[in-house]
């Protein structure tokens, strides 16, 4: 069975920023994690590149709209191979497969009744591409996510019949895994009951979009053709623009992850227009909350944008995952900030786990042959690590499905804490020095080693390339494809020859902001 992951396919209008990277770096974390439980996994990312502001964007540049998308998606494609994102899919939705899709999707839509003609009146803001509820005797109205002046826009549109789905899309959001966090739920259950209301699917005079057929001088609203990109990821295989094929192709998604802004599209909107379509719904849609900087809103008028790719530069990559999935609950609002973001890297990854790797198999080879002590499977077995290390493994493996990324950070971190408190109490260069424990010293450095290599080997979701760093030290294979067996307490090899040591995580020293 396949799994299928997607991040939101991002409106081009700029470069990727960090609310961008975050998702992606999230959805990378899960990817990984359903890779190595032996899934077949499925995990799409890309761009939605229509719309009426992708139109004026590019004007204001003296280009065109594709040349403008072009080189919008090329810093993506580039961003995502930076940050070793593991994506099977890169979706365009100005690719050539897109445009039959949703003319096939619209004309399913149309022929069950859910598609009518009338008339669009209201306040429109062209950065969220979107009718704002707000009244038309309003003074001077703006949208409160971008701070701009909203338009008036009166004008004929075509129209998805939401309205029909009322009791399906109730029963839907009222499943409990079907969105999450649960206190997005609350949200979309208190807007489906105030109603569902017909909303519009064509605009007239916005060339930069997809021909409706059979309606001229209609293109697709930007949110109906972007969302069937989802689709098209999935059908872009070589074979046939098929609707009826995406069962066998990985649809349903098992997960939409999405910022909590557009939650309210992909909760109900899409649902509803899958089912006119005759088509299965996700199985869940993830909203997470937004990251400020030092408790602000972060906004190029206030200057305070973090440049993702100054971080990578600067910082590398495990240092700004580890960051992102370890210190913010996702689902919650996050804020950076840099001091935090400096002691919680070297603190947890450079001393804590990096130190602790370092030290212990400094003392292996100084004592032990320049290898893993050889000790009895027994001692092995009853070792006191034992326990809190399966401990780790469960709790591991229980909360990344769930995107409970922090837990899972936290229980591998104090799985390090504990085997570096282990090492303290036992004080095995004490042993050595007074002679005759050597028996002892063996069980207590295999017990700390063995801890380090399950810590490698759980935190290659979170931070692959450290991980592949820890595993190294230690001589064991980086490239785990199915960790199952491998997480089993014992599987390091008494004797065998360690790598010399070497700092497998550097401190960050970042003394100018970023």
């Amino acid at each position: 069975m396949i799994y299928t992951l997607t991040t939101p396919l991002y409106y081009v209008n700029d470069k990727p920023h960090l609310g961008s990277t975050y998702t992606t770096v999230a959805c990378d974390a899960l990817a990984r994690f359903q890779r190595l439980e032996g899934r077949k996994v499925v995990f799409v990312t890309g761009v939605d590149e229509h719309g009426q502001k992708i139109q004026r964007t590019a004007s204001q540049q003296g280009i065109s709209p594709i040349d403008h998308c072009d080189l919008v998606t090329a810093s993506y494609e580039l961003a995502w191979k930076n940050w070793d994102i593991s994506n099977d899919r890169f979706v365009r939705t100005t690719s050539t497969r897109h445009l039959p899709l949703v003319r096939q999707f619209f004309q399913r839509c149309e022929e069950a009744g859910d598609i009518r003609s009338g008339r669009q009146t209201g306040w429109y803001c062209v950065g969220c591409e979107e009718f704002k509820d707000d009244p038309a005797t309003a003074v001077n109205p703006s949208c409160p996510i971008h701070q701009k002046p909203l338009e008036w826009r009166d004008e004929e549109n075509l129209f998805f019949c939401l309205s029909n789905f009322q009791d399906r899309i109730e029963d839907l959001i009222n499943q409990p895994d079907f969105i999450a966090p649960a206190s997005r739920r609350k949200e979309i259950q208190n807007f489906v009951a105030g109603g569902l209301r017909d909303f519009s699917i064509s605009r007239v005079n916005v060339e930069w979009g997809l021909p409706v057929p059979g309606h001229k001088g209609h293109t697709f609203y930007v949110w109906f053709d972007a969302l069937l990109g989802y689709l098209t990821a999935l059908l872009d295989d070589g074979g046939s623009i098929d609707l009826d094929r995406l069962i066998n192709v990985g649809w349903p998604v098992n997960e939409h992850v999405i910022g909590k802004d557009i939650l309210r599209f992909h909760a109900v909107y899409w649902p509803a227009m899958l089912m006119s379509a005759g088509l299965p719904t996700p199985r869940k849609v993830f909203g997470h909350g937004f990251l400020t900087r030092e408790g602000q809103k972060m906004g190029k008028s206030l200057g305070n944008v973090l440049d993702p790719d100054v971080l990578l530069n600067r910082c590398g990559t495990d240092a700004v995952r580890w960051y992102l999935l370890r210190d913010i609950q996702f689902g919650d609002d996050g804020d950076f900030q840099q001091q935090r973001f400096v002691d919680l890297v070297n603190n947890d990854l450079a001393n804590t786990i990096g130190n602790l790797l370092n030290r212990t198999s400094s003392m292996s080879r100084k004592w032990f042959n320049e290898s893993t002590p050889i000790v009895n499977p027994d001692d092995s077995n009853n070792h006191e690590l034992r326990e809190p290390a399966e401990l780790t493994i469960k709790t591991v493996r229980e909360s990344m499905p769930k995107m409970a990324f922090q837990k899972a950070a936290e229980a591998i971190l104090q799985l390090a804490i504990q085997a570096n408190g282990y090492l303290n109490d036992q004080a095995p260069w004490s042993k050595m020095k007074k002679g005759g424990q050597e028996g002892q010293v063996a069980i207590d450095l295999y017990g700390v080693l063995e801890s380090c290599r399950l810590v490698g080997l759980l935190l290659k979701p979170i931070v692959p390339e450290l991980s592949k760093r820890i595993l190294s030290q230690l001589d064991q294979p980086a490239s785990v494809e199915n960790w199952t067996t491998e997480l089993v307490w014992g599987r390091l090899e008494s004797g065998q020859p360690l790598p010399l040591p070497k700092p497998v995580m550097q401190r960050l020293e970042l003394e100018e902001a970023l």
